[in-house]
């Protein structure tokens, strides 16, 4: 195994940035806590967790010498209160104080703001959004206002969006936040997605807050980095706590006995790279630290990375091409069996939708063809004979220059637009196609026509072209035409 000079001096550069010290002892300043734990709602969906959430939090930041104010099932009045009172406190405080505000409870997100829910929120139009929850950037503004260096909001707030019945509320989760300089923001999920409240009385999130808060000499990014390592390994992978910092100085919720030099090298070598995929940093840090406490976790490291250069990586499987040409064929032959043949083997693929629909339709004429009256004449439904086609130097944007006269002038991607001119199937009632637009019923992509035309051009003959079309058969002729051009 070779070390570049490039890797070496990554490595050496790594080495003396972790001479830095870690801070000795906790500050004398304030430290100010907010805790809000909101569960029992009146008006949507009550959650079973944040207020023994935000009891334990409080428990845990009391022990660690945080002014804790605790409200459970806050009320919109009161919420405000507090928040307003809490900014008071931290201007009180002074430039050396540590502001930190916890919420668990419902909380949306609305053209990228993010809404706490008080307990008697309720909401019909999302218009009214603003004047029933509260901004999470009202704490922000209260932290800035007061200017002091250290700030700390965290919001174990990503549940399901109580609101689902608005269609202007569908963003799941909460958005990332901007915020003044000297803040750390965590959130119990990735923005964006949707965090668990738990079963076991707590949530995973502050679950592993409690367990990871007390230990000592920790610096805040340290220990928010091992509530995530916790949390993806509760869940399964299924939540992923979020972080953003603007911090300029150190923070621990609680103090450590200080490092000497080579331990405080060996700590920051370590949390470089315990994530690493590339062995060579991996051996470095076993040479250099042979009798590391880390040691063990290394070596196993070590033998992931070889082992997984030593499996190749499988080869991704496209299926596309397999979909088109099965898609392809049933839509030529406009049969049953050949629709399930593509949902069979595709039930989730890219047209599934599509062909699901399609024998739905089919279903459906079947039907009416056999409730039909035995004695009742049959009805003949006259042939449109398709228009000579133009040839291969048709493009998506030229206008047809033969074809059923409704479609003459009309280029291929205004008709995927227009409605059709014919029933799709045979006795379709009207108002299931009629002034309708052709694409809610056909994935009528460029792409999609493309690989339509293609399987007209491979069938070699007019069979495929000779049946019906909702923009007549003149159309299917120019589609073929189109694609032997290289659907340009």
């Amino acid at each position: 195994m070779r070390v570049t000079i490039g890797r070496m001096a990554v490595l050496i550069t790594l080495l003396v940035w972790g001479m830095a010290g870690i801070a000795a002892a906790q500050s004398d300043a304030p430290r100010i806590a907010l805790i809000v734990g909101n569960g029992g709602y009146s008006s949507v969906t009550p959650l079973d967790n944040p207020v023994s959430d935000a009891e334990l939090m409080a428990q845990t930041l009391e022990a660690r010498g945080f002014v804790v104010t605790l409200l459970p099932d806050a009320n919109q009045v009161t919420m405000n209160r507090a928040i307003a009172q809490f900014g008071r406190d931290l201007r009180k405080g002074g430039k050396d104080a540590t502001g930190l505000f916890y919420y668990a409870g419902h909380a949306v997100q609305s053209f990228g703001s993010n809404y706490l829910l008080p307990t008697d929120a309720s909401l019909i139009n999302a218009a009214d959004l603003s004047l029933v929850a509260v901004p999470a950037q009202a704490v922000l503004r209260q932290m800035f206002s007061a200017k002091n260096k250290t700030n700390i909001v965290i919001l174990d707030a990503c549940r399901n969006n109580p609101f689902d019945d608005i269609p202007e509320l569908n963003d799941n989760g909460l958005a990332e936040m901007k915020s003044p300089t000297g803040t750390f923001l965590a959130y119990s999920t990735a923005p964006g997605a949707v965090a668990l409240d738990g079963v076991g009385g707590n949530s995973p999130f502050t679950l592993a807050l409690a367990d990871q808060i007390p230990v000592a000499g920790l610096p805040i990014e340290q220990m928010f980095k091992n509530v995530r390592v916790e949390v993806i390994e509760q869940t399964g992978g299924q939540q992923t706590p979020w972080d953003s910092s603007s911090l300029t100085n150190d923070f621990f919720f609680t103090a450590g006995v200080p490092l000497s030099a080579e331990e405080q090298a060996e700590e920051q070598l370590w949390a470089s790279v315990q994530n690493s995929t590339d062995p060579v940093p991996v051996v470095l840090f076993m040479r250099g630290y042979p009798n590391s406490k880390y040691i063990d976790e290394a070596r196993a490291l070590l033998d992931r990375i070889v082992d997984a250069e030593r499996t190749p990586a499988a080869e991704p499987v496209d299926t596309t091409a397999e979909q088109e040409r099965l898609i392809g064929i049933a839509q030529s032959s406009g049969s049953v069996a050949d629709y399930e043949a593509y949902l069979a083997a595709f039930p989730e693929g890219i047209y599934a939708e599509f062909a699901a629909f399609e024998l739905k339709i089919l279903a459906e004429k079947a039907e009416r063809v056999a409730a039909q009256d035995e004695t009742e004449e049959p009805v003949v439904v006259a042939s449109r004979a398709p228009a000579a086609p133009m040839g291969p130097e048709l493009t998506f944007l030229m206008p047809f220059t033969s074809g059923d006269p409704a479609i003459m002038g009309k280029s291929i991607e205004e008709l995927v637009t227009g409605s059709p001119l014919f029933s799709p199937i045979e006795g379709l009632p009207e108002e299931l196609w009629k002034e309708q637009n052709c694409s809610n019923c056909h994935q009528w992509t460029k792409d999609a026509l493309c690989t339509q035309g293609t399987t007209y051009v491979n069938a070699g003959n007019d069979e495929a072209v000779s049946k019906q079309h909702p923009y007549g058969g003149g159309f299917k002729l120019n589609l073929r035409a189109w694609a032997s051009g290289g659907c340009k």
